[in-house]
């Protein structure tokens, strides 16, 4: 019943904001896409200046368990506020990873996707340089830049990027699937998910999960080294997070839509209506024969 109730809320709305674009050289031509779009860019640019300010040294600590702790809960309260502030207007991807993998799997055009990765990787950009623009000049050197572990190799780095966000995108589409009953909040069963997978991540590749999270730092203070891994790695696995979840584990997968479900119901109500009043129509044309009428 929760599912019912949360898609018949999605109905009105539908009906509220009339219909969504057709194609993509309609949804090019709409207003509420390029909406979304900006909504992206200001998410993405929000987040980056959260995360890379919380990872910069300015406030030292003693214990690489404090920078770990800091740098996971921050993560996962900002992606919990933002999904809670701006997903009912962009869906809050502001993850290239989430956007690819969410295309491949049919839930948003190849076009929005497209642009969502672009003003993404733009925000990353802009959010670590206004951090910059806010730090001192001796820790411009690596403002939030991810690295992996000097014990790991690169195909080592590349492999844990991709279970992790492999996770995630498992993660959000449960959180997100609205055939299940209501177990709590999106944004606060999301943003656990990331505190989680950062606890356990960031000694090893920094748990980036998020290329634009890893460019903009990269790209403004100029470290590259094994970029590469931010970029394949949450994208496979972002891929193959959400197409497991599609092809396997998803319970509704072969169950009728709550549109089908709506006409096989009103089907049933008609033909039961007919079925009753079948027998009154016999006695009242009997009745009509009987008098002449």
């Amino acid at each position: 019943m929760d599912g019912y109730f949360l898609h018949l809320t999605r109905k009105i709305e539908t009906i509220r904001r009339g219909n969504a674009p057709t194609t993509m050289l309609d949804e090019l031509k709409s207003r509420e896409f390029w909406r979304d779009v900006l909504a992206e860019l200001f998410l993405t640019t929000t987040f980056i200046f959260i995360v890379t300010a919380v990872s910069s040294p300015i406030i030292p600590f003693d214990s690489t368990e404090g920078i770990v702790t800091r740098i996971s809960l921050a993560s996962g309260f900002m992606v919990a506020v933002e999904i809670q502030m701006l997903g009912h207007v962009s869906q809050a991807h502001f993850n290239p990873a989430v956007s690819i993998s969410f295309a491949v799997a049919g839930r948003i055009t190849p076009l929005r996707a497209a642009l969502y990765v672009i003003v993404q990787a733009s925000g990353g950009c802009l959010g670590t340089l206004i951090l910059k623009s806010m730090t001192p000049a001796e820790m411009h050197g690596n403002l939030g830049a991810n690295s992996i572990n000097d014990r790991m190799t690169p195909i080592q780095g590349f492999g844990f990027e991709l279970v992790q966000t492999w996770v995630l995108l498992m993660s959000i589409l449960g959180c997100i699937d609205t055939n299940r009953p209501l177990f709590g909040s999106e944004a606060v069963g999301i943003g656990l998910t990331i505190a989680a997978l950062n606890l356990a991540g960031i000694p090893y590749t920094g748990s980036s999960m998020n290329p634009a999270r890893s460019f903009g730092p990269a790209v403004v203070s100029n470290k590259f080294d094994d970029h590469w891994i931010y970029w394949a790695g949450p994208i496979t696995g972002g891929i193959l997070g959400t197409l497991t979840y599609k092809y396997i584990f998803d319970p509704y997968s072969k169950a009728l839509s709550y549109e089908q479900v709506e006409k096989k119901l009103l089907e049933e109500h008609n033909k039961g209506v007919k079925t009753q009043l079948e027998p009154n129509m016999k006695e009242f044309v009997h009745v009509l024969d009987t008098h002449h009428v």
